[in-house]
């Protein structure tokens, strides 16, 4: 902590060196002679506060406050050209002539223009402010196409910082930085989902891939904004079932996607028709798979199948838009933990329906935007056991979850004001009802209402430095419901918890960007870390929960490197995180005689995390690209226990090339995975492994846009297991030789 203390001071001394010395004409002799003026934008007729300004050919540098006014002194006689830069407007060029002690008013206007939606991550800051204090990333348009897979943690498993937890295909989940299940929060539209995918690894994310426009991924902890269950990161699913942006008439997109290894099917289409201030939109997705094919054989119990579809409604007035959505979901799936009797499978079968809304609304006064969104949903998730006699399966519910959430968001922008840049004000509110019930219900079901405050704030202290700062004060009440195993339960708690955050982004020029963040974080306790107590069939494990776990606190901090040319993009991240009542759920080495399954405890203790991400672009000539990445992530038990933390993903290294010759591309790539043997007690060892495949896209304007994506994945058709598989504790390999095609149609 000390070296980030220090190095803070350091930056900070610099740039006000940096900054006075701009005042020091040592190379022409002072003046009497200053400027002033104030930065306009040329649409709208408003200053711009907190913009940079510089005389080119010297250091003399400035930035407007936050009324829009500049004033720069001490300049040398003659002819000057002043440089006008922000982002969110094209840089814009002033000459003037100024004399020995002039004071000389000069006011420039700049031009908007369209910022590249890759610049920004929303899901990271409440006012899209564009600058970065820890890693993110996002995913759209056809570097999404790209990505197609049949679940979120397959299209992610690749990214640096990102692996994915596996029960087969529909149910792997993201994994960030060697965190995963209620650590990591998957929202859909910037609000919690209200499905139970963080809960176990047997339990599916609610959405079909293919429904989403926009993929947003933050490393690194988030609680600020989005409270308990951020503590590692955030996955935003975007969708368009609200339209926010539309032509008008009809348009839409058809797409089909298939695979080799389980034989896999799916499409989906999407309708839209605009007005002038409204438009409707519809979607539609089905996909089906077999059970996986690997090197070794077919992994039996992997087979899904799958409907989902929306309808939904948006509108535009002059300072108000929004709209609302209706969705459902429908999945039925095979675990693979019935694989050693061909008479008895395990099934899971969901069904949500989700409504969705949003208003956003501008104003005059210092508060001039506004956003209220809502996510309230249903969701019945069945976990069977079904066994073959007298020629027909027999249904047993082992498992059944009821739970009816309702997530929703205020936030208020305000206008910049004195050392503040624009800045937001929060209310966050999350309640469920869930009640569990069953032959194994091996959990009591659960009340839980939150409710949160927070702001956001970000203090310019010069134009290439800035501070960010926010606070988050969270209350949550808790409470057991009983159901067949629990039937005099009576239990509950209540928890008030603060995050908070500070960070610091630099960019000394445009190709550099330097960002880090120190940050509490915070998560509570699920019900089933709690009072769990016995077989979780989906799982395959016998699982033993802890009554007096207390709430995971988490301290750290990001640090990031960012550098973009003409011919080299390289990002170098690092993180270090320690852990307070850190929640483990590991073997405890015994066999449960009744079921076959190993036991598994939820236990506390501190630990530590670190780790980072390396990745370069090389781009030698146009239109080829060279890229390269690197991740790595340690854990450790920090108490009076010294053992590696479990379910950590290994070293990796990841290579690819591309060629795009306009109409078409072509690439390959290689993924190398070290050996991870730095294993909890009674967590089984994997072995390194290497994997190629390639890929190949063409492009066809033709009654629209049409795009083609060949992929081939395990080309080699290798072997391996990856170590955040839970199939039978990695006895089983992951799957083979695949070949992926796509196809997708905007009309």
């Amino acid at each position: 902590m000390k070296n980030y203390l220090f190095l803070i001071i350091t930056l900070l001394i610099i740039n006000l060196n940096l900054y006075s010395e701009s005042s020091d004409m040592s190379q022409r002799p002072p003046t009497d002679a200053n400027i002033f003026g104030h930065i306009i934008d040329a649409s709208t007729g408003e200053h711009i506060p907190f913009i940079t300004l510089k005389i080119e050919g010297t250091r003399i540098a400035a930035i407007t406050d936050y009324t829009g006014h500049y004033f720069i002194a001490n300049i040398p006689e003659g002819e000057h050209t002043l440089v006008v830069q922000g982002m969110g407007y094209e840089t814009t060029y002033k000459t003037f002539e100024i004399k020995a002690r002039q004071s000389l008013e000069v006011d420039v206007e700049v031009i908007p223009r369209a910022i590249d939606l890759s610049e920004i991550v929303i899901t990271s800051s409440p006012t899209q402010s564009g600058f970065r204090y820890q890693p993110n990333q996002a995913f759209f348009g056809e570097n999404l196409q790209k990505r197609g897979e049949a679940s979120f943690g397959e299209m992610l498993k690749l990214e640096p910082g990102l692996a994915m937890r596996s029960l087969g295909s529909i149910t792997s989940r993201p994994v960030i930085r060697g965190l995963d299940g209620d650590r990591i929060l998957v929202l859909e539209n910037g609000e919690r989902m209200g499905d139970v995918s963080e809960t176990a690894a047997d339990h599916s994310i609610s959405l079909d891939p293919l429904a989403a426009s926009r993929l947003e991924v933050v490393r690194g902890p988030a609680s600020l904004l989005y409270g308990s269950s951020a503590l590692g990161g955030v996955v935003n699913i975007m969708t368009t079932d609200i339209p926010d942006d539309w032509e008008k008439g009809f348009s839409g997109v058809v797409s089909g996607q298939g695979a080799t290894v389980n034989s896999m099917g799916a499409g989906f289409g999407r309708a839209t028709y605009g007005a002038d201030s409204w438009a409707t939109t519809a979607r539609m997705s089905y996909r089906k798979a077999g059970n996986i094919n690997t090197p070794e054989g077919v992994l039996g119990g992997t087979s899904m199948e799958s409907y989902d579809g929306a309808f939904g409604v948006g509108f535009g007035l002059d300072n108000t838009t929004g709209g609302i959505s209706v969705s459902l979901a429908d999945q039925n799936y095979e675990l693979p933990e019935a694989l050693d009797d061909d008479n008895e499978r395990v099934e899971i079968r969901m069904q949500r329906i989700a409504l969705q809304g949003r208003v956003q609304n501008t104003y005059n006064g210092f508060f001039d935007k506004s956003l209220i969104r809502f996510n309230a949903t249903q969701l019945n998730q069945q976990e069977l056991e079904l066994e073959f006699e007298d020629g027909a399966w027999d249904e047993d519910i082992e498992f059944d979850y009821d739970k009816k959430s309702i997530s929703a968001s205020f936030i208020a922008q305000h206008k910049p004001i004195g050392v503040f840049d624009r800045g937001a004000f929060g209310i966050s509110i999350f309640g469920h009802n869930m009640n569990v019930c069953g032959d194994e219900a091996f959990t009591p079901g659960e009340n839980r209402i939150n409710a949160a405050l927070y702001t956001y704030q970000e203090v310019p202290l010069s134009g290439m430095i800035r501070l960010q700062a926010g606070l988050r004060v969270e209350y949550q009440s808790t409470e057991a419901l009983p159901n067949q195993l629990f039937p005099d339960i009576d239990s509950s708690s209540d928890d008030l918890n603060f995050a908070g955050s500070f960070g610091l982004n630099i960019r000394p020029d445009e190709k550099w960007e330097i960002g880090g963040q120190f940050a509490r974080a915070h998560r509570t306790p699920s019900v089933t870390e709690l009072y769990a107590n016995g077989v979780h069939i989906g799982a395959g494990v016998f699982e033993i929960g802890s009554s007096d776990l207390k709430s995971e606190i988490g301290h750290g901090g990001d640090l990031f490197a960012n550098y973009r040319s003409g011919m080299i993009e390289f990002e170098l991240a690092g993180f270090i995180n320690y852990y307070r009542n850190f929640i483990l759920f590991q073997s405890i080495g015994e066999i449960d005689e009744d079921s076959g399954y190993e036991k598994y405890k939820y236990m506390q203790d501190e630990a530590r995390m670190r780790g980072g991400e390396l990745t370069v672009n090389l781009m030698p000539v146009d239109r080829f690209v060279i890229g390269m990445g690197i991740d790595y992530v340690q854990g450790h038990r920090n108490g009076d226990v010294k053992d590696h933390l479990p379910f950590i993903p290994p070293l990796r290294f990841r290579g690819n090339t591309e060629y795009d010759f306009g109409n078409f591309w072509i690439g390959a790539n290689i993924l190398v995975a070290a050996q991870q043997d730095k294993v909890a007690p009674n967590e089984s060892v994997t072995d390194g492994y290497t994997l190629f495949g390639a890929q190949a896209g063409y492009r066809l304007n033709f009654a629209g846009q049409q795009v083609i994506i060949l992929r081939g994945e395990n080309l080699l058709d290798v072997a391996y297991r990856d170590h955040l598989s839970r199939v039978q504790n990695r006895n089983y390999p992951m799957p083979g030789r695949n070949i992926n095609l796509a196809y997708r149609w905007y009309f």
